[in-house]
């Protein structure tokens, strides 16, 4: 029987991963954790600042200090 993975899933388990490298104290990991977590919340390419319904709003750059908001926000939420 095969099992089908949701988004909920795939961001858990980055979430996961986040924390292992948290806990290892290796930013890169944390940061690439972050920006695929961001990927598939489809935060990568947005281009203007409108708040969306789930309040988030859509980010310019993802630079180190956004990626840490948005971390923070994943880590409440998951």
């Amino acid at each position: 029987m095969s099992q089908s993975l949701t988004l909920d899933d795939l961001i858990a388990d980055l979430q996961t991963a986040k924390q292992i490298a948290i806990d290892d104290r290796n930013p890169n990991a944390i940061v690439t954790a972050t920006v695929a977590q961001a990927k598939l919340l489809g935060m990568d390419n947005m281009r203007d600042v409108t708040p969306n319904s789930n309040g988030l709003g859509y980010i310019p750059d993802l630079t180190p200090e956004i990626a840490l908001a948005i971390s923070k926000r994943l880590d409440e939420e998951y």
